[in-house]
């Protein structure tokens, strides 16, 4: 078995090795390839590039314009995730006061973690519900929690109604992102896939910098903090309401069996031009997938696991360079250089922005793997930087700035690399057949890990010092740099069918 894995995984780095040729080089060299070992089309007319199952004909590409707005509706499930991770930083301490719970460090933890708990049961199930229901109908479940969840935490009067409402949140949380992302991945045209799938990590940084904002009155208003929470309840029913005018994913769709829906569903995103040609690879995968059931063993310890693996240490990977801890508590450091936590927040905020616009410019530019490469290594420097910040001989003057600067550098290196990449190209690498489970283990596990570096940062910093703890931090960088060299492979420009070509058909 283990040996069948290798040559499954060996074929995956093939094929997007710089010495193997490309597709569009077929003509020019006809005897690059053997027809049986690609099962690319050959003739006339099913000539062109297949982009992400849409080929790329004597017209050219297929239109980026037309899966943009449905992609914009998408991204609303990653604007929620991150506006109900940033709403209780400004209001925790009313809210605390308003229910009664005031100065119980215990109960404000359980206000938070209670979310993230929510969370990793929602990416748990968001595969399964993906593939049962389909993408659409699974936005618009991940809506329905977050809307009960945020009236429950807007209108309640004690602290158990609270931690009922952020359990309920969290589950939408956890199952939209996952979709999100295999969403945008699967609608996209390949030649702008990584340029959409910024798109959730800006969505993101928007709706943690919109609750920041909104939650700024919440200090001197009485009850202000209810109107942060009635206000994620309009994104959350848009949603809701707006994807019932959206395409499903033509993928889904014909994995389903439903290859007219598919075209219909086609001819919306790429064009009537190019439907044909669409679905003549698409009926090739699904050819490949018939009768295949997907069952937890293959993909913890059977064909799949290596790539499963991958994810799965991308996603522990991210969590553990301490990215959660910088922002869970760089007020504190930011309040010991004299800077008020607002306006701390802001900046970090503004400066998480700027890197995810930098992604989504370079993204389809230099690829996923130099991103990652170049984001983990940036992060090293930066906890190098708090290391250097700890240390007793370096003035007081400079210490503020490497702690400061050093957050700031690892929240920007972060955003354009080891936030958006992730996501991006796992669901680029699995194969159609696995993505959405692959995806909700890969998931389960970030929150596993987030939980535990929020739970434990604290109690590391005040027993370890920070010299230990950021040094272990920048160690986790750098041993992410070396992992991705070896096991990342780069999929700019190439399509989902040709990535599943290289996965599936060997089996």
């Amino acid at each position: 078995m283990r040996g069948r894995e290798g040559d499954i995984y060996s074929m995956y780095k093939r094929a997007f090795s710089k010495d193997h040729p490309q597709p569009h080089e077929r003509e020019e060299h006809p005897h690059s390839y053997e027809r049986e070992e690609h099962p690319y089309p050959h003739d006339k007319e099913e000539a062109g590039l297949l982009q992400n199952g849409f080929y790329k004909e004597e017209l050219g590409n297929p239109s980026w314009k037309r899966p943009l707005p449905h992609i914009l509706v998408a991204t609303l499930s990653s604007f929620l995730f991150g506006y109900h991770l940033g709403v209780v930083n400004e209001t925790l301490e009313t809210i605390s006061l308003d229910l009664g719970f005031g100065g119980s460090t215990m109960a404000e933890g359980l206000v938070v973690s209670t979310c993230l708990a929510g969370a990793f049961v929602g990416s748990i199930f968001s595969g399964w519900i993906a593939d049962g229901v389909g993408r659409r109908r699974a936005f618009q479940l991940s809506a329905l929690p977050m809307i009960i969840g945020a009236s429950m935490s807007a209108t309640t009067s004690t602290i158990g109604s609270m931690l009922l409402g952020r359990f309920f949140v969290g589950t939408g949380m956890g199952l939209g992102p996952p979709v999100a992302a295999l969403y945008v991945a699967e609608v996209s045209p390949a030649f702008v896939r990584g340029t959409y799938g910024s798109f959730t990590q800006i969505a993101t940084c928007l709706g943690i910098m919109g609750s920041l904002f909104i939650g700024i009155p919440s200090k001197n208003v009485v009850g202000w903090w209810r109107i942060c929470f009635w206000a994620s309840t309009v994104p959350a029913a848009l949603l809701a309401i707006l994807m019932e005018f959206c395409v499903e994913s033509p993928h889904w769709l014909v994995k389903r069996g439903r290859t007219g829906a598919a075209e219909e569903e086609l001819e919306k995103l790429v064009g009537g031009s190019h439907v044909k040609s669409a679905m003549a690879e698409f009926s090739k995968t699904e050819k490949v997938d018939e009768g295949d059931n997907v069952k937890m063993s293959d993909l913890l310890h059977g064909l799949h696991f290596r790539v499963v693996f991958i994810g799965s240490a991308l996603f522990a990977l991210q969590q553990l360079s301490g990215i959660n801890a910088v922002f869970y508590f760089s007020s504190t450091v930011f309040k010991s250089a004299g800077v008020p936590s607002d306006i701390a927040n802001i900046c970090i905020g503004i400066v998480n922005l700027t890197g995810s616009i930098i992604a989504m410019t370079l993204m389809d530019r230099l690829g996923r793997k130099v991103l990652l490469l170049w984001s983990f290594f940036g992060m090293a420097c930066s906890m190098f930087s708090q290391v250097l910040a700890a240390v007793s001989f370096i003035p007081d003057s400079a210490k503020v700035y490497l702690s400061v600067g050093g957050i700031l550098m690892c929240v920007l290196t972060f955003s354009f690399g080891a936030g958006p990449v992730p996501s991006l190209l796992l669901s680029e690498i699995f194969p159609g057949r696995i993505r959405a489970k692959a995806m909700a283990i890969c998931m389960a596990v970030h929150w596993v890990i987030n939980f535990f570096v929020g739970l434990l940062f604290l109690r590391m910093l005040e027993q370890l010092g920070p010299q230990v703890v950021y040094t272990t931090f920048a160690s986790f960088c750098l041993i992410a740099v070396v992992f991705v060299r070896k096991n990342v492979v780069e999929t700019k420009g190439k399509t989902l069918q040709e990535i599943e070509f290289a996965l599936v058909l060997s089996h």
